[in-house]
């Protein structure tokens, strides 16, 4: 299972949700606005304060710089 928290103003946000629909990957999306989730519980919840947090199988792999990086080297999909 793959969660994106998100937010409506977020440019990365964006991008890493058009490369995992790329891949059609289902995900669910966590606005974090409309859930009223504070940085602090986001931080708590996944280990990072900043969106987009993208947690993969329960494990938090980080924003989008991550998940780009793991699909260039090859190891996103072995994540999904």
């Amino acid at each position: 299972m793959v969660i994106i928290y998100s937010a409506s103003w977020c440019g990365p946000c964006i991008n890493a949700k058009k490369l995992l629909d790329s891949k059609k990957v289902n995900y669910k999306e966590i606005d974090i606005e409309e859930a009223n989730i504070t940085r602090g519980e986001l931080q708590k919840l996944t280990g990072g304060a900043t969106v987009p947090q993208i947690v993969i199988n329960k494990n938090n792999i980080g924003g989008f710089d991550s998940l780009l990086e793991l699909e260039q080297s090859g190891k996103l999909d072995e994540l999904l």
